[in-house]
Formats: C-alpha cells, sequence, structure tokens
C-alpha cells in the first residue's frame, strides 16, 4: 500500500539521520501590508501578533531565544538537532545588513538548517545572495517559507494579500537558482475558493517542483477585518468535513515527491473568535488520514 503522504518528519529523519526540531525565531520585522508601502492592516485574517502566537520576545537576540528553546526541546525531546526558524511577519523585509546580522547570529551548534518565512514579493537576490555564501561559509542548509494561501488571485486580493501568483512564480524561479528548499503555505478553506482553486492550486505547486506544503485551516481573531465579517454574520466559513475533503483532495492532485510539513495548524486561543470547529489539531489530523484510508487514496493519486 502506498504511504498516505510524504511526512515531514520522516523526511527530516532521513535527510539528517535523526530527530530534528524546528526552534521559532522572533525577529522586530513587520510587513509592507502592514507599514504602508503596499497597504495597511495586513492580511484580512491577520492579527497583530503575526504568526508567531507561541514566541520568545523578539527584545532577546537570536542567540538567546535559540539557546532558550533549544534547552527546552533537548530535555523534552532528547533532540540534538535543530532548525532555526525565523517565522513571524516577512523577515526578508528587514534592511540588508540587519538581515546578515540576525542570520549569521543563527550559526550556532546543532542547528543545521535555517528556514525563513517571507512574502513571495519581498525576496531580492542580494538576500538570496547573502544566504548561499552563509550556507556555503558554515555548512548550515537554508530554506525559504513562502505564504502563498491560494492561485486564486481574486481571492488573493479579497484578503488583502497584496500580490498575485504572479509574484509567487517569480520567487520560486529566483530561489530556485540557488537550489534553496521552498515550502509554500496555504489557506484551503477560504471562503472565497472553491474545490477547482485547491486542485489548481495542487497542480501548480507540482509544475513548479515545490519541495514542501504546509496547510492551515482558517481561523478567525479579534480585531481582524474577518473577525469584524465573522461577527456580523457575514463571513460564510466551510465546515469541518469540507477542510478534510479539500485537504485530500488537494493531496491527490499534488506530486507525490513534495513533503508536507502539516495537515492542520494550531491557533492561538486568546483573542480567537473562531479555531479548528473546537476541535484539537490533532484530531482533526486522525480524521484526515482516517478519511484517505477509507477512500483508499493517498498523496499524488490523481496526478498523470
Amino acid at each position: 500500500m502506498n504511504e498516505l503522504y510524504n511526512e515531514y518528519s520522516k523526511y527530516l529523519k532521513k535527510k539528517y539521520g535523526e530527530k530534528v526540531y524546528k526552534l521559532p525565531v522572533n525577529l522586530p520585522v513587520t510587513c509592507p501590508n502592514r507599514d504602508g508601502s503596499l497597504g495597511v492592516g495586513g492580511c484580512t485574517y491577520c492579527a497583530e501578533v503575526g504568526a508567531g502566537f507561541e514566541m520568545l520576545e523578539n527584545t532577546l537576540s537570536v542567540k538567546e531565544q535559540l539557546n532558550k528553546n533549544m534547552e527546552y526541546i533537548r530535555e523534552k525531546y532528547k533532540a540534538e538537532k535543530f532548525i532555526a526558524y525565523f517565522q513571524n511577519y516577512t523577515n526578508t523585509y528587514l534592511q540588508l545588513e540587519k538581515f546578515k546580522e540576525y542570520i549569521n547570529q543563527s550559526a550556532v551548534e546543532n542547528i543545521v538548517e535555517v528556514s525563513i518565512s517571507t512574502r513571495p514579493d519581498c525576496i531580492g537576490d542580494e538576500y538570496l545572495e547573502f544566504l548561499s555564501e552563509f550556507s556555503k561559509r558554515t555548512g548550515i542548509n537554508i530554506s525559504i517559507e513562502l505564504g502563498l494561501q491560494t492561485v486564486n488571485y481574486h481571492t488573493l486580493k479579497k484578503i488583502n494579500r497584496g500580490h498575485t501568483l504572479a509574484e509567487f512564480i517569480d520567487a520560486v524561479l529566483r530561489i530556485k537558482k540557488y537550489n534553496f528548499e521552498i515550502c509554500t503555505h496555504l489557506i484551503p478553506n477560504l471562503p472565497y475558493d472553491n474545490m477547482d482553486d485547491v486542485i489548481e492550486t495542487a497542480k501548480i505547486l507540482s509544475a513548479l517542483k515545490i519541495n514542501q506544503v504546509k496547510l492551515h485551516s482558517l481561523y478567525v481573531i479579534e480585531n481582524t477585518v474577518m473577525g469584524t465579517l465573522f461577527k456580523k454574520g457575514e463571513l460564510k466559513l466551510l465546515s469541518k468535513d469540507d477542510y478534510i475533503e479539500r485537504v485530500i483532495k488537494f493531496l491527490e492532485y499534488l506530486n507525490k515527491d513534495i513533503v508536507i510539513q502539516r495537515l492542520i495548524g494550531r491557533a492561538p486561543k486568546e483573542n480567537s473568535l473562531f479555531v479548528n470547529w473546537g476541535i484539537s489539531w490533532w484530531k482533526i489530523k486522525e480524521e484526515i488520514e482516517s478519511e484517505m484510508i477509507r477512500k483508499h487514496t493517498f498523496q499524488g493519486a490523481k496526478v498523470k
């Protein structure tokens, strides 16, 4: 029987020879969609804390954050290899010299990879050139995580992303020149998308030979545009079963070589109006896997 999907944990173990854990790093950085460069207020679902709700304060240095997180994970999981994950907001939106300073601080013992989260429209060649030099100098691998959410440009406009599919494709082509691995962030259950959008997203990522994918169900937070719409009853959210159906369909049309970092994410409970239908993320993950087994399907099942 085929494996259900290409799991990230297994991929890391094969690549590095043992379990590897991600350590979040929080930098004092914003987003061009917040500071007025592209727009204000950010994406309609994005809260003031961005994506980093389980992170240390950005007043700590990169080394301090890594060492604190490393100590905790090492004690809890007996891990010895780690990924420095620059997670929150748009990390390549920093001034180049500041960016170099922070990345250089991540070259501490037992860090085998640096993962940088950013926007497709904030990928400059000079940043990629520096990361290539850093990798050669330190022996640390580089991966780039790009927020896309959907390939539907109408939806991208509605959620105020500030970029379209074109910028994403351009970013992928730029990054590919340096052989860095690329992870794409997606929200399969955006209320403005349908199943055709989900399938098209899988096909485009497969055609671009994306390395990894990270799926996140839509959650609704106070003091966001979506939060306001939700409280007014003007935001129609999909059911849990719809989410599961979309994830499975996405996987069926996704190339089997693409690694799945996660099937569903977690979200902060504080100020949350809606998170994962009030169900633990791991239970929904188990439901997705059980449904795939019931349907006798797997990642890449419908790839031609």
